[in-house]
């Protein structure tokens, strides 16, 4: 499935053969479709490994941040995050870097992994704590750690009021979407934010939490970590059901201000998110459809 443009194709033949040039000793073994994300496309190789190969060019520096970060984080933080074991290189079959990391034994969290959402919340929000209180080692918000999520809504105007145009015409016979905008336009009238940056994780949907015996087990996917300030860190909390979102919301404290304005990131992304992938990622698309209807039920 190519959701972009500029995608570099991949199948089990190029992951062979990367394997088979650079750590032949893991070559031979079992490889599987992991699933695939909006920028990297994975594969399970034997029982405790995972292949991550970017989509396009400019999703390679994602890899290189974990490479490069999470060793160092993962000891300050509460819950298992990614491992990565090698660093891949580009070839003439694959012109990218990948990855190779330890598979985590979990589910992504849902209604048959997970038995108590409010504690699914608190944990989540712990998780959270836990990264904004972290030490930034050294890092700044610059070049590939300066995400827009970690800076202002401002500068996200143009295209989040386009990408709800088009929500307009794809989705507004069902979806309130002159809500949605208001709650934008207000966002914008809010006070910039102020504080310390802090690290962000800026994908905790549930593809990227991990759920064992019914409770928290991991987070993955640090592809987008960023170094900014927090708010929308707390947007994907609308994937989640009310009990998860209402917990999350008061173990981290999060005042009117921070949750307007995390709510505004939330429906930002979510509209783009229906206007970019609505030919070629339905499955994200009803994800994002489906943050849009928490976020209109939350404020009806």
């Amino acid at each position: 499935m190519m959701l972009h443009q500029d995608e570099i194709p991949v199948d089990e033949g190029i992951v062979r053969a990367l394997l088979t040039d650079q750590r032949p000793e893991w070559a031979a073994l079992p490889l599987a479709a992991a699933g695939a994300g909006t920028d990297n496309t994975m594969y399970r190789l034997g029982d405790d490994l995972l292949v991550r190969l970017p989509r396009t060019a400019d999703k390679a520096g994602a890899l290189r941040k974990e490479q490069l970060w999470l060793p160092r984080l993962a000891p300050l933080l509460p819950y298992p995050v990614p491992e990565p074991l090698h660093a891949g290189t580009p070839t003439a079959a694959f012109p990218l870097p990948w990855s190779v990391q330890r598979w985590i034994h979990g589910d992504e969290v849902g209604p048959g992994t997970v038995r108590d959402w409010a504690a699914l919340g608190a944990d989540l929000a712990v998780f959270v704590r836990h990264l904004h209180a972290a030490d930034l080692l050294g890092a700044t918000r610059a070049d590939a750690l300066s995400g827009y999520r970690g800076g202002s809504l401002h500068p996200c105007d143009t295209w989040i009021s386009a990408a709800l145009d088009d929500c307009r015409r794809r989705i507004g016979d069902e979806t309130d979407v002159d809500t949605l905008r208001r709650l934008w336009q207000d966002a914008l009238t809010l006070p910039e934010p102020t504080g310390p940056h802090v690290w962000l994780h800026t994908d905790l949907k549930p593809t990227n939490v991990l759920a064992r015996d019914g409770r928290l087990c991991a987070v993955i996917d640090f592809g987008g970590l960023t170094v900014g300030f927090p708010d929308a860190e707390h947007a994907p909390i609308w994937d989640l059901p009310p009990q998860a979102r209402h917990a999350y919301r008061q173990t981290l404290d999060l005042g009117d201000v921070t949750w307007a304005r995390a709510r505004a990131w939330a429906l930002g992304v979510a509209a783009s998110g229906v206007s970019y992938y609505w030919h070629t990622f339905p499955a994200f698309v009803a994800e994002c459809r489906n943050r849009l209807r928490e976020i209109l039920a939350d404020v009806g």
